[in-house]
């Protein structure tokens, strides 16, 4: 049974149907008795009222009750975070896994591609291929094309990159065979589509446009608390990594395999410099464009661009109503985020600022940016993993936390830290490591699992905030926010800040 059916109630259930939020899809699935269909939360139907709605943790469940799946959404699709069965969730695994692996993984050959992904998984390529067509209706490589050109298309419409780098970025491995993809699919070649979809947007490209800089609009849904978010980023950003300018700008170094450079992100203009309410753009060093992918992805994920701001809002009344706009900020870097959280032990976040940086100072690779004050990539787990934890103390950090930081980086690769992945299985891997308690723990899952409905239910600020004093009392009042209590808490630090 999934984590959220095991803690949310009809009501909780309802308003994620409401919010057609896509981090509830394959959590569980609303059956309609009216219709006797069943559909995922994110169906593009018009909702039906509650009364209609029975709420279930699988498809199979569903069906046993004798209620037959959406022909407009199709359950079967519905990415594995919910345990329906093994097949389903080896199946959810793997488009997770596409969707992640750097393009240029993808780009040798179909047959590699589908090798490659099946040994992370630990099957055999024709295991996962019966897996795949059965529980998704389409191949592995269908899959991957369909991944390749999407992607394709958006940068050929919303960046300024040339024809022939997008067709190896996008993971194809030659321009012939993109060309051919495109022709055969879309019906037109891929200049022919960058000249005829949105001329506006590209013009606009043309004319600001910078030497060796990739850039692209990323939409949302407004309102956006901007301030806020940087607010958060600035206090809480790895030295030397990553910082907030004054004129309102997110930058930071990026290393993503073989692929370094550098990134900025800042509210959208139009072209009398207003500021659009529903977008953001994104600018990065030309160097990326082979993994130009997987740095939108993580962009989206760090400014928490999938979410619906009023539905929360509404959700959570007047906790947050002065602030309607305010996001809960994710990982760029889920390793960053765990060494960071774990460096902010019992110390100031200031300190724990600093201490980030000297470990990016002493450990991480320096990377070519325009920027004096951020130039050095997030230390590779692996390089920690070998490290002297005498090496890491020796930064002004106490053993007890060097030590964690150590264990940490040994275990990365064996923990699921990715968007998706059940939240109390991280938790209680998390914690099972020495030097990590159950703060840290949940800090991580928040920010790296993207989770609306993480709660700290140790944490002293929201104690303070609510005026609660026990763990079991802070429980039940946080019942009334769930299931946006990850951003509840967001609205509960962000009180203490303006108090």
């Amino acid at each position: 049974m999934s984590q959220l059916h095991k803690t949310l109630n009809s009501d909780d259930c309802y308003r994620a149907l409401i919010a057609r939020d896509s981090r509830f899809d394959g959590v569980f699935f609303v059956a309609v008795k009216s219709t006797r269909i069943y559909c995922r939360p994110v169906c593009t139907v018009k909702s039906p009222m509650q009364r209609n709605c029975t709420f279930y943790p699988s498809a199979a469940i569903c069906e046993s009750n004798g209620y037959r799946p959406c022909l407009r959404c199709r359950p079967e699709l519905a990415p594995g975070h919910a345990p329906v069965d093994s097949r389903t969730r080896l199946a959810g695994q793997a488009l997770r896994l596409i969707d992640d692996l750097a393009n240029s993984d993808l780009a040798n050959s179909d047959l590699g591609s589908l090798a490659k992904v099946a040994q992370l998984l630990g099957v055999t390529p024709r295991h996962l291929r019966r897996v795949f067509e059965g529980e998704l209706g389409v191949s592995p490589m269908q899959y991957i094309l369909t991944q390749r050109l999407l992607a394709a298309k958006l940068m050929l419409t919303d960046t300024n990159m040339p024809v022939t780098e997008i067709a190896l970025a996008s993971g194809f491995a030659s321009v012939r065979r993109f060309n051919d993809a495109f022709v055969e699919h879309y019906k037109l070649n891929p200049s022919r589509l960058r000249k005829e979809a949105r001329p506006g947007w590209r013009n606009e490209l043309k004319t600001d446009a910078r030497p060796n800089i990739i850039a692209c609009q990323l939409s949302y849904r407004p309102p956006y608390d901007w301030e806020s978010m940087l607010s958060y980023l600035r206090a809480r950003g790895s030295a030397l990594v990553e910082r907030v300018s004054d004129d309102g700008k997110y930058l930071r170094t990026v290393a993503i395999g073989d692929s370094k450079g550098y990134l900025v992100v800042e509210q959208t203009r139009d072209s009398k410099g207003q500021i659009k309410p529903n977008a953001l753009t994104l600018s990065m060093s030309a160097s990326l464009g082979p993994v130009f992918m997987q740095v939108v992805t993580r962009i989206k994920r760090l400014f928490d661009l999938q979410a619906n701001p009023l539905v929360i809002a509404d959700a959570l009344g007047e906790l947050a109503a002065e602030r309607p706009g305010l996001r809960v900020p994710g990982a760029f870097d889920s390793f960053e985020i765990g060494v960071r959280a774990i460096l902010g032990q019992q110390v100031s976040v200031k300190a724990a600022t600093s201490l980030a940086g000297r470990l990016a100072e002493r450990f991480g690779e320096r990377i070519q940016t325009p920027y004096a004050d951020i130039y050095l990539a997030t230390p590779d787990p692996r390089v920690l993993a070998c490290a002297d934890v005498d090496e890491i103390s020796a930064l002004g950090i106490m053993p007890t936390r060097a030590r964690a930081i150590k264990v940490f980086a040994t275990a990365y690769g064996e923990l699921d830290l990715a968007p998706g992945a059940d939240y109390k299985t991280t938790v209680a891997a998390l914690t099972a490591l020495p030097g990590i308690g159950e703060w840290t723990a949940e800090y991580i899952a928040m920010r790296c699992l993207a989770w609306p409905d993480a709660f700290m239910h140790g944490d002293l600020g929201i104690k303070k905030a609510l005026g609660i004093s026990t763990k079991k009392a802070l429980i039940e009042v946080a019942q009334q926010y769930k299931p946006w209590r990850a951003y509840a808490t967001m609205h509960l630090w962000k009180s203490l800040e303006i108090k």
